[in-house]
């Protein structure tokens, strides 16, 4: 299996099929095979050897898209990096990756200037753009792709390193995770299987970043199924609004911050959203009350959430539209996936009682091959075959997964240990409440302090801190209520997405910013 696969398939079966749709520029599979062959001889003609790294810098296109596949189709390996790092963060992953060719939109090809002096190793930049390059040593991709003759496809595939997919940096410097094109192709597939994420010959939105391997994996099983790829350069709530009504998408990722974006919006109603079959969640958990309100804003469409991780490229369980429409275990992250396998086990690796919190562990031929340079770092993560996803959670007598909290972010107070994710889906059911994060900080009574971090619903009165504990004491244990809560305009997100909780914890703990909650 290879990624380049689906394009073959539907250049053969559909040639003049609309392949792209980006703003007003429509291209066939026809028009995107041609240019990304062409892309690809312009990269080797660059000096792109078998398995080079190639860079990606640059917000969503259908230049995006069509780079995604001219660099296996040159043999290369895809480097997709995240724009929402600091220049440091970006210098280091291209350095370590010894990623030498870059390509840039409008947006950051002024990045460039910053990059250079930390990293040297930058041969060649590929504007992607229209019209001439707005650096004077960077080369055009529309002249490379109308001066270049196209080249056959390499093939790269089955267990080759596909891409270099480097995770946020939460812990530190950032990691490479390493996706061989198996790896990748066997999620599609088994997520697909297990149930349907995107419609055949659909049409599928992309909001959410690129470099983020959830938008990445949907692309990747409707270019393997078939369909047309509708793209916008980032998530905003009238835009996307618009582009399911012109366009009748029919699939999407997203995360539970864009759903509330988007009913809340009061423009949802204006437009026919009717086309959407799947909504595709994830990254974070979602409320049940922000979950009811956003199936009745898309009462067509079948919501599906997805756990997993970059390093397991990326699904591991799924809970399917059927269970939510049941509504019984909409907290649950669902049932293993037909591809692989999940454990909760203890400190030593055994396998606890269903029913019993423990690490969740992964294994099967989507689980990465490793961390690209840090041989011990794969070693402790990659035990026996499994992968330790530092994800705390339990499995039911029915197999589905719950997921606590990350490990690292777990509460320890008065020795007891309390995970977040519990303690805010309760706070959130406050009526006055429209989001909130929980950290932990420090304490000199109870060593750490469960802390809210509460965003208001717009015109609510602000609550009292003891009005929050006292409503969350009616849902969870005492000990986990917060014992102080602090109200707040919005919360920080990450480059994916998520709740930052570096950001909420800094001003409590000095090294937050460095070592993450």
């Amino acid at each position: 299996m290879y990624l380049t696969q689906g394009l073959h398939r539907s250049l053969q079966q559909n040639p003049n099929a609309p392949a792209t749709i980006c703003g007003k520029r429509v291209r066939t599979f026809a028009e995107q095979s041609d240019r990304v062959a062409r892309l690809a001889g312009a990269l080797r003609e660059l000096g792109v050897v078998d398995g080079e790294r190639v860079g990606i810098l640059s917000h969503n296109s259908d230049r995006y898209l069509e780079a995604l596949l001219a660099v296996p189709w040159a043999n290369g390996v895809i480097n997709p990096v995240n724009f929402r790092w600091s220049a440091a963060e970006m210098i280091y992953a291209l350095a370590e990756s010894e990623t030498e060719i870059l390509l840039v939109d409008d947006t950051f090809a002024p990045m460039v200037a910053a990059l250079r002096p930390g990293y040297e190793g930058l041969r060649a930049v590929i504007y992607l753009g229209d019209g001439p390059p707005p650096l004077d040593d960077a080369l055009g991709c529309e002249d490379l792709i109308a001066g270049t003759a196209p080249l056959a496809d390499s093939m790269r595939g089955g267990h080759a390193l596909a891409g270099l997919f480097y995770t946020g940096g939460t812990t530190g410097f950032p990691k490479g995770v390493m996706l061989s094109h198996a790896n990748i192709l066997t999620s599609a597939f088994g997520s697909q299987a297990t149930c349907p994420f995107v419609v055949p010959h659909g049409r599928t939105l992309h909001v959410a970043p690129m470099f983020h391997l959830a938008d990445l994996a949907m692309w990747v099983a409707q270019l393997m199924l078939g369909g047309t790829h509708v793209v916008l350069p980032a998530f905003d709530p009238p835009t996307v609004m618009a582009a399911i009504d012109e366009h009748r998408v029919t699939n999407v990722v997203l995360v539970p911050s864009m759903i509330q974006m988007l009913v809340d919006h009061p423009e949802l109603a204006r437009h026919d959203l009717s086309s959407v079959r799947v909504i595709v969640y994830g990254a974070e958990p979602i409320t049940e009350v922000l979950l009811e309100r956003a199936m009745n804003a898309f009462p067509r469409a079948d919501f599906v959430q997805c756990y997993g991780m970059t390093e397991l490229a990326p699904v591991a369980t799924m809970l399917s539209g059927e269970d939510h429409r049941q509504g019984s275990r909409l907290r649950s992250a669902g049932r293993v996936a037909a591809h692989a396998e999940v454990r909760v086990v203890d400190q030593e690796d055994n396998e606890v009682p269903r029913g019993t919190a423990g690490e969740i562990v992964v294994r099967g031929d989507h689980v990465m091959l490793g961390y690209w340079k840090k041989p011990e770092v794969t070693a402790m993560a990659l035990r026996d075959g499994w992968m330790h996803t530092g994800d705390g959670g339990y499995m039911d007598d029915e197999g589905y997964l719950f997921i606590a909290d990350r490990i690292k972010d777990m509460i320890i107070s008065g020795g007891e240990n309390v995970y977040a994710a519990e303690v805010e889906n309760a706070v959130v059911k406050h009526p006055a409440v429209a989001a909130c994060a929980v950290i932990g900080i420090p304490d000199d009574r109870w060593g750490e302090r469960v802390h809210a971090v509460v965003v208001l619903k717009p015109g609510a009165r602000t609550p009292t801190a003891e009005a929050i504990r006292g409503h969350a004491k009616g849902l969870i244990a005492g000990y986990k209520a917060p014992r102080s809560v602090e109200f707040v305009d919005a919360l920080p997100t990450s480059g994916t997405g998520k709740i930052d909780k570096r950001v909420l914890s800094a001003p409590y703990r000095p090294d937050a910013a460095t070592k993450g909650t």
